[in-house]
């Protein structure tokens, strides 16, 4: 019939019915088969059996027996096997599954401290590259949602600011001709603005709006000085962190008509964080 209940780590060996020790010499004998008591043994000198634990003893390794006197070459020896002695079995090579793993089981201390070369990380599903880490011990990870947009022409009046050239645009997730980024996933993200107004008014203002709603106390850019003998006034580039939605869009608005010039003053930029 089938074995019922979990598997033994141990079985039985098969033993000798006798084993010939004639010739020893001394007081040890040694065994050719482990047991675990001096009982598992019937010792015979000169076909006298002797009684356990008196006249012999059997050694914490099972196979060495001591004798209380003393035996000679000519002396007829010879043991019976009265149990049979347990063998630990060995597990084959590759037989071990995954499914007899315990799940959790497999700690840093059996892993090693060195032994654990890797050259890419997947993520959750096992097929999608997470993490690389280079030859040089770089660790590199896929390239994140960015974009970088620039304006080569004046901006005449107010409203939303719209690109004329796309320096990159990493996963698409802004567009040129629109200006609108939309947030692929939830999280932090930068973005950096820079451009040159045509108003000498302070209250010329450069701001953004998120879901078509006006932000400008989360980012409104404002001219750092006013000539009054020029038309131009200065916004430097600034930049700023914000805490988006997934599908939240942003975009850039003006109050003042915007100037350019062949170094494309207009720029807009934005990159996920984390």
């Amino acid at each position: 019939m089938g074995y019922v209940g979990n598997q033994q780590t141990e079985g039985f060996s098969q033993v000798p019915a006798k084993q010939d020790l004639t010739g020893a010499t001394g007081t040890s004998l040694t065994l050719t088969h482990a047991v675990a008591s001096a009982e598992g043994i019937d010792l015979f000198i000169n076909n006298v059996r002797q009684e356990p634990t008196t006249a012999y003893s059997v050694g914490a390794d099972g196979v060495t027996v001591t004798l209380t006197g003393s035996v000679v070459a000519t002396d007829d020896i010879y043991v019976v096997y009265n149990s049979l002695a347990l063998q630990t079995t060995v597990t084959p090579d590759a037989s071990v599954s995954t499914a007899k793993i315990i799940d959790g089981s497999v700690t840093k201390a059996k892993i090693g401290t060195t032994e654990l070369d890797l050259a890419t990380i997947k993520d959750s599903t096992g097929t999608t590259t997470a993490m690389t880490i280079d030859s040089s011990g770089r660790i590199l990870t896929p390239a994140r949602p960015a974009f970088h947009f620039r304006r080569n022409a004046a901006m005449g009046s107010s409203g939303e600011i719209t690109y004329t050239h796309t320096e990159f645009n990493i996963g698409n997730h802004a567009v040129q001709n629109t200006g609108v980024f939309t947030a692929p996933i939830d999280g932090i993200y930068q973005f950096s603005f820079q451009c040159i107004g045509t108003q000498t008014s302070t209250s010329a203002d450069v701001y953004a709006k998120i879901n078509g709603a006006i932000v400008a106390s989360r980012w409104s850019i404002r001219p750092t000085s006013v000539n009054a003998n020029q038309t131009y006034s200065s916004m430097p580039a600034s930049t700023i962190l914000l805490q988006l939605s997934a599908n939240d869009t942003l975009v850039m608005n003006t109050t003042v008509a915007l100037y350019s010039d062949p170094n494309s003053w207009i720029r807009f930029s934005g990159h996920l964080v984390g």
